[in-house]
This record gives structure tokens, C-alpha cells and sequence, in this order.
């Protein structure tokens, strides 16, 4: 899979899971205090699949919430989309 196949199909499963995850909480407009382990279990299978990695469900928890402070430090206002399909990216890719 070239790289930017890799990209694409990255930044598609995390937009994916994002409705997904708003989907399942239409009631309360996306709001889920417990965010990081709805993505965690919807994210571990198909994401270690396109990276050819392996993540525990606690291991992804963890990358997740890492990952979102870091985004809302370094570069506040961003499309987690983008940021997180980079990040995953220069580490698994």
C-alpha cells in the first residue's frame, strides 16, 4: 500500500469513527466524559490492521488520551483528523 493510500484510508477510519462515535451518542450531541474507550474498542481491530501493529485495548486508551493533550497543546484549534492520521502515521506507518 503506497503511502498515500495508507493516509487516506487512516484519515477515512478515524472520520468514520468519529460519526460513529457521535452516531451512538446522538442523544447527548457527542458527549461521552469516556470518549477514549469507545474508540479504543471501535478503532483496535481495523487500525492494527492498516498499520500492521498490535495495540491492546488499554495500550490505544492510553495513545488516545496522549494524544489528544498533545494536540490541544501543541496545535489548538486543528482537525484531530488530520493531526491524529499524521501521528499514528510517523509512528506506525
Amino acid at each position: 500500500m503506497s503511502d498515500q493510500t495508507k493516509h487516506e484510508a487512516l484519515a477515512a477510519l478515524f472520520r468514520e469513527a468519529g460519526q460513529a462515535h457521535h452516531q451512538a451518542y446522538v442523544e447527548t450531541n457527542g458527549a461521552d466524559p469516556d470518549w477514549p474507550i469507545w474508540y479504543a474498542e471501535h478503532l483496535r481491530q481495523p487500525l492494527a490492521a492498516l498499520l500492521d501493529a498490535s495495540f491492546t485495548k488499554s495500550e490505544l486508551v492510553y495513545l488516545l488520551v496522549a494524544l489528544d493533550r498533545d494536540l490541544k497543546t501543541r496545535a489548538p484549534g486543528a482537525e484531530w483528523v488530520s493531526y491524529y492520521t499524521r501521528w499514528f502515521l510517523e509512528r506506525y506507518g
